[in-house]
């Protein structure tokens, strides 16, 4: 038999099992301490508590280290594409090469949307935020595409995955062009993915688009580095709706919702936001001080996770040069800010002391603005990004025997029991 944990309890002990992963900290088992002791852990936000077993994503924090199916997020950033990760984040194994052109032939020849479906979009207001429109949206496309919602059939299930990782991109642009007052743009069975997403986004009826092949790559890596990040807010919001039996679509409609929060996916905005605060370099000593004295807040470092390099935050450097090099921007205020700021972050004690190392999100707002982006398209790609992810740990969810409805309890500090007085006796 493996590890036990004793608690003791009202002067009874209660034996719990310890469970062992391939890799991070042990689990106490607690399934049987409310039937055994009659009581509840506390523990708010879930920080400490396991919610579920997955396979998909490791993530160790105190050493930078981010894992897809066990393979290092740098190294799939480098030499793998988006839908090469999909497929390993949905079937555990990178594909063999007929694998893989299957699986983006059913990607791609799955990108266009019902006719009727476009009209959806005439009802929000023209200037309604593309996250609004993703919400409701994709929580539509349930109504559309009913044939695939039987979570219990595992072809439903594969169908339905295909769907929405291949008409997320098109929801995505059709937000955009709506915002800009622009035609929708449809997808072509010739491009990429990341191809295909920037051509609805960025071409326009009136001239010929070409496609950048390193502004392709770029936004092709953007979307591997968001691809999954274990159980998050939203993620853990698509298992819990999932729990219920809702079909895929609300699921992944309700992690849109959860990720649209300024504390999640808004948070390379906010990063971005404070690059303008700051200006310019000769500012930016002003600034950190101004952190140190609790005057300014710090975006873009640190992680709930991460208490070291953000493993992300490298390849999205990188990726920042790559992008305004070759838009004609490398001299861009911004980035030198960044650079500056960064540079100070890493060698000031206040800084190192605190772990405040420089996130996925510092660089990604500045590349995300350098391809075309306005701020509030940015949790709309982390979105489109993230459904992958997200599918994917909700089929291991739907496919786990051990799996029930989620049911959190709580501490009751509120009114004891008492009994109904009528209004005219109320004092």
């Amino acid at each position: 038999m493996g590890d036990t944990a004793k608690i003791g309890i009202g002067g009874k002990d209660v034996e719990l099992p310890v469970l062992k992963g391939t890799a991070g900290p042990d689990v106490v088992d607690i399934r049987k301490l409310y039937a055994e002791a009659d009581v509840f852990t506390y523990d708010p936000g879930f920080t400490s508590t396991a919610s579920c077993e997955s396979k998909i994503t490791f993530i160790d924090g105190d050493k930078g280290v981010l894992l897809h199916r066990g393979y290092p997020i740098d190294q799939l950033a480098e030499k793998s594409s988006f839908l090469e990760v999909c497929y390993l984040l949905l079937h555990g194994e990178l594909p063999t090469a007929a694998e893989y052109t299957e699986f983006e032939h059913n990607i791609t020849y799955h990108t266009m949307l019902h006719e009727q479906f476009d009209r959806f979009f005439m009802g929000f207001r023209r200037d309604a935020h593309p996250m609004a429109i993703m919400v409701g949206a994709v929580g539509a496309l349930s109504a559309f595409y009913h044939d695939s919602t039987n979570i219990d059939d595992p072809e439903h299930r594969m169908i339905a995955t295909h769907r929405m990782i291949a008409k997320m991109p098109t929801i995505a642009a059709r937000a955009f062009k709506y915002s800009r007052g622009q035609p929708f743009v449809y997808p072509r069975n010739d491009l990429s993915y990341a191809e295909n997403f920037l051509r609805m986004c960025f071409s326009v009826p009136a001239e010929d688009w070409k496609p950048n092949p390193v502004l392709t790559r770029a936004m092709d890596r953007i979307f591997i580095l968001h691809a999954d990040h274990e159980q998050n807010a939203s993620t853990s919001t698509v298992r819990l709706a999932g729990s219920s039996g809702a079909n895929p679509f609300a699921c992944i409609a309700a992690g849109i919702a959860c990720l649209w929060g300024p504390s999640h996916g808004g948070a390379n905005e906010e990063a971005l936001n404070m690059l303008k605060e700051i200006g310019t370099v000769d500012r930016i000593p002003e600034y950190v001080q101004g952190v140190k004295d609790r005057r300014y807040r710090l975006m873009g470092f640190g992680h709930r996770v991460y208490k070291n390099y953000d493993p992300r935050a490298k390849v999205m450097q990188t990726t920042c040069h790559e992008v305004l090099a070759e838009v004609g921007n490398a001299d861009d205020p911004l980035l030198k800010v960044a650079m500056e700021l960064e540079k100070i972050a890493l060698n000031d004690p206040y800084f190192i002391e605190r772990k405040l190392y420089p996130n996925v999100d510092f660089y990604s707002g500045i590349t995300l603005r350098a391809l075309g982006f306005p701020p509030e398209m940015f949790t709309v790609l982390f979105a489109l990004a993230r459904t992958v992810g997200w599918i994917a740990q909700w089929k291991e969810m739907i496919e786990d025997p051990s799996q029930k409805i989620g049911r959190p309890r709580q501490l009751y500090t509120g009114a004891p029991q008492r009994d109904y007085v009528s209004v005219d006796k109320r004092g």
